[in-house]
């Protein structure tokens, strides 16, 4: 079952953030069994050439290779897509016009106004036809709902046909509340818990970022309903079983 169906479905999909351009790193991270990986291009220093390598592994690993795109562009859209993903998480969806924008920079005419390339994803010229229909549906959307006018405007968000689903941008959220990281603060909390009153009422996938990579606070997440969550983010892996295998042992400086 494919990514936009296992999300139409309601279905639990679990994947994770790449921010580190090695191809090694999808290469492991696809062994734990992660469905989904999103090539981070908002806060990272990965470039396209690395991005479509990135992408090249994840789907020959048998998972969907999203794109956290920087900005909400159809220039950047257009190229990532062109090399080869599955979708886009696109930042800063505050408003309807932004869902819809999103949107049409990923679809073709008439559906989008997203410009015609041979590339990878167009198997180089060989394919384009199969890849029209693909992309017409089976292409993943996903807006980040990162501000406070994104949780006012989310039932409009959330009515765009070919928006599959959103994620909470937990930190950018509760910066624009003028509380980062500060999660338990109860502006934070109404605003999610306005997140998931209008998901469920609409019948939307919900999703999450828990960035820090604890299973029971996905498994806490789950139960309330979240579908698309992606469990925590390459670096961290690596620091914190760096910080695990050395604690006690390293010499104090």
């Amino acid at each position: 079952m494919s990514l936009k169906s296992k999300l139409r479905a309601g279905r639990l999909t679990l994947g994770s953030w790449v921010t580190l351009g090695h191809p090694s790193i999808p290469e492991i991270m696809l062994r734990a069994g992660f469905e989904w990986l999103t090539v981070d291009m908002e806060h990272s220093a990965i470039d396209l050439p690395q991005a479509q390598q990135l992408m090249q592994i994840i789907s020959l690993g048998g998972a969907a290779a999203l794109v956290r795109v920087g900005e909400n562009d159809p220039t950047i859209i257009k190229r990532v897509m062109d090399a080869g993903a599955a979708g886009v998480i696109v930042p800063m969806v505050n408003s309807r016009a932004d869902a819809e924008k999103a949107v049409k920079s990923v679809q073709y005419p008439p559906a989008g106004f997203r410009g015609v390339g041979l590339a990878r994803a167009q198997g180089y010229g060989q394919s384009f036809e199969a890849y029209k229909a693909w992309n017409r549906h089976e292409s993943v959307v996903i807006a980040q709902i990162e501000h406070i006018r994104a949780i006012e405007n989310l039932e409009e968000i959330l009515s765009v046909p070919g928006i599959d689903g959103t994620i909470i941008g937990p930190y950018d959220l509760s910066s624009s509340l003028g509380f980062p990281g500060e999660f338990h603060r109860k502006e934070v909390s109404a605003a999610l818990k306005r997140y998931e009153k209008v998901c469920r009422k609409l019948r939307k996938p919900m999703g999450i970022h828990v960035v820090q990579p604890d299973p029971a606070q996905v498994k806490r997440y789950a139960a309330k309903g979240y579908s698309f969550i992606a469990v925590g983010v390459d670096f961290l892996y690596l620091g914190d079983k760096c910080l695990e295998s050395m604690r006690g042992l390293a010499p104090r400086s």
